[in-house]
C-alpha cells in the first residue's frame, strides 16, 4: 500500500534532510509529497529527494494553478519527470485567495476555469506537442517543451466540492484532498468515481494528550477553516452549524473567541490523534473509505518530530 509523508520537514535545514528522507524510505514510507505555501517551493525538495532516495515516489500536493505561468510549470514538471522517471506525480490546485492574491499579487479569478485550462495545456505540453491554443483563461502561442519526459507524469487535481472533484476525474488522473474526516472520504471519493488515484493529506499527531493536541490544533485549523473555499467545503459536508459560532467571531475580529469556538468534535474529526496504534487505525479508515494514497502531515504538538515520524511508520 502507498503510504506517504509530507516534506520538507519543518525546523530542519533543507540540505540536512537527506538522512530524514532515507530513514522514511527505510521505515516503509513509499511516497514523499511536497507542499507549497510560504516555505520551500514544491520542486527543489523533490529534486533533492529524487537523488537521495531513488526508491520512493514523489509528488507535489500542491502547486498553485496561478503562481507560475503555464509554460514554466510545464518545464518544472518535465524536469522532475526526467530526474525521477516513472516516480513523479504533478498535483495542482486553485490554492486560495490569500496565497494567490495577498502574497503573490495575482487576481484569484475563475479558479475552476484556470485549473481546467492548465490541466489541458499540461497534458498536451508534457506529451511534446506544440501548443498554440486559445484557452478560456490564457493564450499559448507556439510553445513546445525542449525537454520532453519519456514518461508523462500523472496530473492530479486538488478538489474540495463536486465541481473540482469531477474535473479531477474527467480531465486528470486523480484527486488530492485534505482537511476532512475518514467518514467524509466516502462522499468525496464518490464524486471522483472509480479507477482514479485519491491522495489525501492527513493531519496527524501521535499524542494522547487531549488538552495539548486540541489547543494546538484549533490554532492550525482556524487558518484553513476561515478561508471561504474551506468554509464552503465544510458547509457542504454538513459542518456549517458546528462552525457557525467560529465564523461569526472571526468576522467580528474576535480571533481568540473564534479559536475557542471550534468544537472538540470538529478537531477530533479533522485531526488524527491518539497513540501511534490509534493513529494508524484511523489512517486505515481513510483507506477503507476510498483513499488510495494516504499522505501524512505530522503535527508534533509537544513531541519530537523525528520520533513522531518513526512512531507512525507503517511497520512500527
Amino acid at each position: 500500500m502507498a503510504y506517504g509523508i509530507t516534506i520538507p520537514f519543518d525546523g530542519v535545514a533543507l540540505p540536512e534532510q537527506r538522512a530524514w528522507y532515507e530513514e522514511c524510505a527505510a521505515l516503509g514510507y513509499t511516497d514523499l509529497w511536497s507542499v507549497e505555501t510560504n516555505g520551500a517551493d514544491a520542486f527543489v525538495p523533490l529534486a533533492l529527494a529524487a537523488t537521495w532516495v531513488p526508491s520512493v515516489r514523489l509528488g507535489t500536493a500542491i502547486v498553485p494553478a496561478f503562481t507560475r505561468g503555464p509554460a514554466l510549470l510545464a518545464q518544472s514538471a518535465a524536469t522532475m519527470a526526467v530526474v525521477a522517471p516513472g516516480r513523479f506525480a504533478l498535483g495542482i490546485g486553485t490554492s486560495t485567495e490569500p496565497i494567490v492574491t495577498r502574497w503573490n499579487g495575482i487576481p484569484f479569478e475563475r479558479p475552476y476555469q484556470r485549473t481546467r485550462d492548465l490541466v489541458r495545456f499540461l497534458k498536451a505540453a508534457l506529451s511534446g506537442e506544440r501548443v498554440d491554443e486559445e484557452y478560456e483563461t490564457f493564450r499559448i502561442k507556439g510553445f513546445r517543451l525542449g525537454l520532453v519526459p519519456e514518461q508523462v507524469p500523472p496530473i492530479l487535481v486538488a478538489g474540495l466540492r463536486p465541481g473540482m472533484l469531477h474535473l479531477a476525474a474527467r480531465e486528470g488522473d486523480g484527486a488530492i484532498i485534505n482537511w476532512l474526516s475518514a467518514a467524509d472520504v466516502a462522499r468525496v471519493a464518490g464524486e471522483v468515481g472509480p479507477g482514479k488515484e485519491i491522495v489525501c493529506r492527513i493531519f496527524v499527531c501521535p499524542s494522547d494528550d487531549a488538552e495539548t493536541v486540541r489547543a494546538a490544533a484549533r490554532f492550525t485549523m482556524a487558518a484553513y477553516l476561515t478561508v471561504p473555499v474551506y468554509a464552503a467545503f465544510h458547509e457542504w459536508l454538513g459542518r456549517g452549524p458546528l462552525l457557525a459560532e467560529m465564523h461569526a467571531k472571526w468576522a467580528a475580529g474576535d480571533r481568540k473567541g473564534a479559536l475557542a469556538a471550534i468544537p472538540d468534535q470538529v478537531v477530533d474529526d479533522l485531526l488524527v490523534w491518539g497513540t501511534p496504534d490509534q493513529c494508524r487505525a484511523r489512517i486505515a479508515e481513510y483507506v477503507r473509505n476510498g483513499v488510495t494514497t494516504p499522505c501524512l502531515l505530522v503535527l508534533p504538538f509537544g513531541l519530537d518530530l523525528r520520533e513522531a515520524i518513526r512512531s507512525l511508520a507503517p511497520g512500527a
